[in-house]
């Protein structure tokens, strides 16, 4: 083993434009900047290994994004390994629209879900977008956004790991309640995202919560702290309707630790496993202070509760940042070893693992281009976005139809990260709690970071109880993979774990 260096850097990703806004069905164009986005870097090197981690305060990191940064540093000067890149978001709902291409985007480029559903058009009706966003040259271009951040991730990649220097960390564990289980159970077996609670059919949330925060605190030779990583299992998704750029509550956090520490502080946020999980509390449901246009939360006649602010507002999302960053500092002053690590052992392990991808029937796809039929039939005048959102669970069908002829399985780039007696595990889905949460439970680490949406984005990866109960992020088309594919990912993500970094670990019953 040797010393271990740490390098940071921060780069601004804010769109210089007005840009179409990720994250919902709806048309949203951003009218002014809440606070800047950013993609931060922390670089990780040895003499035998390295790492770089860059958190986007974007909606995610699409292959095609992570495949063009590491084209960029092909063959560089500085030693980097574009595959020790580790690039996440925190999926922020107020950040830019970009050009996303899935790992199984490219056979299916001729058939995108909006030239699909404008194949399926009757004659007399056409595609209008509502906002003339590509028409428009005072709004960011998806590629125009795409080709700023692959040039700024690359930068800030290269600065993190030539700033690279003797230093220290010391983990740490806190807990803060932020995410919420987003799945509402019903008594006939469905279930729904964001479902209404207050009605005799409502039996019980779906899927748990984990208010955990894994934490890690960096210091440079001096002892002096130069950063921290944040690991929590909610995305950051409060404020996701609305019509300005913002990093959501990890920008708030920023603010508030940056006030304590100083400016110099960075931040590294990081999603765990949160498929299912969001910061609205469905049981003591608080109306949005103004309209979201999103008919899947509006509530008829809704009762007051006595309950955090609504959690789709400016007010809620300031209320979780504050509560995050007093827990990091509650941490980090009273319950911190006084342990300095360095000389520890540091291992970076990368994987393609090949999923199952997950299939549809013959008749499930008859059954859908009936459903699109009758729809656009019955449809008057021309079709927009909110019609697309409506079809959107049929065009997914008739979409996997096409690519499960030519692709069966999902190549899922996965990263282990072992540092002393901690764990870092990737993946790229919008992976559901449970599954994180059984990695964790048998991790032999003493703790296990889980980065969901990391080098890719390849959608949900719901559970079985989700696939059966139905609704958005479990239909087919909201996900590359299915249920089955979860035992394999949770296998062998522990199999690198605890039988190639920790195994010489034993349990407290061995």
């Amino acid at each position: 083993m040797s010393k271990i260096m740490f390098g940071w850097a921060e780069v601004d990703i804010t769109p210089t434009k007005k840009a179409s806004l990720a994250g919902q069905f709806a048309e949203r164009i951003s009218e002014y900047v809440e606070k800047p986005l950013y993609a931060t870097a922390f670089a990780i090197k040895s003499e035998e290994e390295q790492c770089v981690f860059v958190s986007c305060d974007l909606i995610s990191t699409p292959a095609n994004l992570v495949d063009e940064v590491r084209k960029n540093l092909q063959g560089n000067a500085y030693g980097i390994d574009p595959m020790k890149v580790i690039v996440n978001a925190i999926h922020t709902h107020t950040g830019p629209l970009i050009k996303r291409l899935r790992r199984t985007t490219l056979p299916l480029m001729q058939h995108s879900a909006k030239s699909l559903l404008q194949s399926l058009l009757p004659p007399d009706k056409k595609y209008v977008e509502r906002q003339n966003v590509s028409d428009n040259p005072d709004i960011s271009k998806p590629e125009e956004t795409f080709a700023f951040l692959v040039e700024k991730i690359t930068a800030v990649i290269i600065e993190a790991f030539l700033k690279v220097q003797e230093g220290y960390f010391i983990t740490g564990f806190g807990r803060a309640a932020v995410g919420m289980c987003r799945r509402a159970s019903y008594s006939d077996g469905s279930a729904q995202m964001w479902g209404n609670t207050d009605t005799a059919t409502f039996t019980a949330l779906e899927g748990g919560n984990d208010s955990g925060i894994e934490l890690m605190y960096v210091y440079n030779k001096d002892k002096k702290l130069t950063g921290i990583i944040a690991n929590l299992a909610c995305p950051a998704q409060c404020v996701q309707h609305r019509l300005f750029v913002s990093p959501d509550f990890w920008g708030e956090v920023k603010v508030l630790l940056r006030k304590e520490f100083g400016d110099d502080l960075f931040l590294l946020a990081q999603c765990s496993a949160a498929g299912d999980q969001c910061p609205v509390d469905l049981i003591r449901w608080v109306e949005p202070e103004s309209p979201v246009n999103d008919p899947n939360i509006e509530r008829e006649d809704p009762l007051k509760r006595k309950a955090d602010p609504s959690m789709f507002d400016l007010r809620g999302m300031k209320r979780v940042g504050k509560r995050i960053a007093d827990e990091i500092k509650e941490v980090f002053y009273h319950y911190l070893d006084e342990d300095f690590c360095n000389d520890v052992e540091f291992v970076h392990e990368t994987t393609v693992m090949k999923l199952p991808l997950r299939r549809v029937t013959m008749k499930e796809e008859a059954e859908a281009k009936k459903a699109i039929k009758e729809y656009l039939d019955a449809k008057i005048g021309d079709v927009d976005y909110n019609d697309a959102a409506k079809l959107q669970i049929h065009t997914g069908v008739l979409r996997r139809f096409k690519l499960q002829d030519i692709q069966n399985v999902l190549d899922t780039e996965v990263h282990v990260v072992k540092l002393g007696d901690i764990v870092f595990a990737t993946n790229p889905f919008e992976l559901f709690l449970d599954y994180g949460n059984q990695i964790k439970a048998r991790s032999r680490a003493q703790q296990t970071f889980i980065v969901q949406l990391a080098n890719g984005q390849e959608g949900y990866l719901p559970t079985e109880k989700a696939e059966k109960g139905g609704h958005y992020s479990a239909f087919v088309s909201s996900g590359q993979v299915g249920h089955e594919g979860r035992e394999q990912l949770v296998r062998q993500t522990l199999e690198i774990i605890n039988n190639t970094l920790f195994r010489d670990i034993k349990s407290i019953k061995e």
